[in-house]
């Protein structure tokens, strides 16, 4: 049997394992129990009903975002680091939901999470001379992110300390 053919299907079959495996991991990590329930939440806090829809769209616009950048990449060596970007954003962004919500330590969270904004900063950055569509469509991750951090770090000062 012949499989060439999925050669041309490497980019799109990567960005959906990827949004499928964060996908999932971050629902086994996000446990929105009675402990997240007693957190003191600012007011301008997004409704817990709006996470599930707004990371959809994130991942549907990172999976398009990596394919778009990967047709466009000028090399294979530009590839390479198109995929390593995106795996080390994976494992940012699971960390911090096992950090927060797994193990019950938002200040953890808070310090994991510069990684995780610098790591879509970076995804955002890589393509950017090469596929500039690709940049934007990260631009809504950033912002979700940065909003995230603040709502992490708002929780810390808020609810802390978290060591018990």
């Amino acid at each position: 049997m012949n499989t060439d053919w999925l050669l041309d299907y490497k980019p799109i079959i990567f960005a959906v394992v990827w949004g499928l495996v964060l996908a999932i991991g971050g629902a086994w990590a996000t446990d929105i129990g009675e402990w997240y329930k007693k957190l003191q939440q600012p007011r301008w806090k997004p409704p817990d009903w709006l996470f599930g829809p707004m990371w959809t769209t994130i991942f549907i616009c990172a999976g398009t975002s990596f394919v778009k950048a990967y047709n466009s990449a000028p090399d294979e060596g530009t590839i390479l680091t198109l995929i390593t970007l995106y795996l080390i954003n994976g494992l940012f962004n699971l960390l911090w939901s096992i950090l927060y919500f797994r193990m019950r330590r938002p200040d953890w969270a808070l310090f994991e999470s510069i990684g995780l904004w610098v790591s879509v900063l970076a995804i955002l950055l890589a393509p950017q001379s090469y596929s500039p569509i690709s940049s934007w469509l990260i631009a809504p991750y950033l912002i979700w992110v940065s909003i995230a951090m603040f709502l992490n770090w708002t929780n810390v000062k808020v609810n802390g300390p978290f060591d018990k």
